[in-house]
């Protein structure tokens, strides 16, 4: 068995767009005919160059080669140039190239992803959502609005959920760390409040920031808000500087948890000998693939660490990622987008299941799902904005920072 086709879908969800402005799928097709399907979370580059950099890495380390060996493909992708460090391109690329080979090896052998990583720890695994607003209500007004957020969290409780993300924090921008404006802490205040009080004690608060803050300012920021016990404070400052981290950690008495931007298990490493995070949040679709992703479990479970794969993405990596939680003793929870969100299911024919509060494991061979090429043809971008786009202005101090979520209706198309 061989690789030896290679298919790009670049798919825009229906408006509000949540899960990024489009996703990239990858689906591989070996000579005796098996079909595997991944995706890419890397947005470095626009959806054109990423494309030639996915054909790229996989007509120069993978086309002919046996999709079982996945650790020599890494190797040659990870070392590719003379580099051999994290690359969020390159191992974006390959992220998704890898997750088509397990779904390639699963259907090979008429056995589901996880049977192959150890089998199955987990018989149901515990997700979370963001919180969004509802149809016609009005969104720019929800990301600001902490009532309007805690009746959001009300629902995805009555739905099943026992843990709910929001992030009120103010914007983050290109120019790395800032000091929040006390308005900010006041509105994040206001939204624990509101929202521990609408879920009471049967939901965790997951505080959700994107990497905003200068150390000191994560320090302010998470300070003020442990009085409501969230379960984790995400990403409190950028990525560039993993010893920050644990200066964070050394503060305040709220979990730290990051990993959405990082790559490979080197970075991790560095934060977990560091001793500032203790969740772990890879995206499988960045990290490196799941055998990648299955090494940083492993190399959590020395430090006591737990995993909670991250999604911003499309159901490909939503089902990479439950393959992994499946198989994993240390697992904490998975994100997923509402029940999964009305496009994510019927991208993927409703093939994945979630049953109160709980992402059941897939039993069909490989990664389980019903990939609809159709529907992704039908929906194809053709932007030229990035999936998701950092503000370039600074903060406002003066009249306060508005904040539109993941898909804010001023980023170019």
């Amino acid at each position: 068995m061989k690789l030896k086709d290679l298919e790009i879908f670049v798919v825009a969800p229906p408006a509000p767009g949540w899960g990024g402005r489009y996703w990239i799928f990858t689906k591989l097709t070996t000579d005796d005919g098996i079909t595997g399907y991944g995706e890419c979370y890397a947005s470095t580059v626009g959806p054109k160059a990423m494309k030639a950099v996915i054909e790229d890495v996989f007509e120069r380390h993978m086309q002919g080669e046996n999709p079982e060996n996945i650790e020599l493909m890494y190797r040659r992708v990870y070392s590719s140039g003379f580099t051999q460090r994290p690359d969020p391109t390159v191992m974006g690329a390959f992220s998704g190239l890898e997750i088509a080979c397990w779904d390639i090896l699963g259907k090979a052998r008429g056995r589901p992803v996880w049977a192959l990583l150890g089998g199955r720890m987990n018989d149901r695994v515990r997700s979370y959502t963001y919180l969004y607003p509802e149809p016609g209500e009005d969104a720019a007004e929800f990301w600001v609005n902490a009532d309007m957020t805690a009746e959001a969290a009300a629902r995805a409780v009555k739905q099943g959920f026992t843990a709910v993300k929001f992030d009120p924090a103010g914007p983050y921008t290109i120019r790395g760390g800032h000091e929040p404006a006390m308005s900010d802490i006041s509105r994040s205040v206001d939204f624990c409040r509101k929202i521990r009080a609408a879920v009471g004690d049967k939901a965790d608060l997951l505080f959700g920031t994107h990497g905003q803050f200068t150390t000191p300012g994560a320090i302010r920021m998470g300070q003020a808000l442990e009085p409501f016990n969230p379960l984790w404070y995400e990403e409190p400052i950028p990525p560039d500087n993993l010893l920050e981290f644990a200066e964070v950690a050394r503060h305040i008495r709220i979990p730290l948890a990051t990993g959405e931007r990082l790559t490979t298990k080197a970075e991790f490493g560095t934060l977990l000998r560091a001793g500032g995070v203790k969740i772990l949040q890879p995206a499988l679709g960045r990290l490196g693939g799941i055998l990648e992703a299955k090494k940083l479990s492993a190399i959590a479970e020395i430090f006591n660490a737990e995993i909670a794969p991250h999604l911003y993405a499309g159901p490909v990596e939503w089902a990479a990622n439950i393959h992994l939680a499946v198989s994993i003793p240390n697992l904490l929870m998975a994100e997923t987008i509402q029940t999964g969100g009305a496009f994510h299911l019927a991208l993927i024919k409703h093939s994945l299941k979630w049953e109160d509060g709980y992402i059941l494991p897939p039993e069909g061979p490989g990664l389980g799902i019903d990939f609809d090429e159709d529907l992704a043809r039908a929906h194809a971008y053709e932007g030229s904005g990035l999936h998701l786009q950092m503000q370039e202005a600074p903060c406002d101090y003066r009249h306060g920072n508005r904040f539109e979520g993941g898909a804010p209706a001023y980023n170019p198309q």
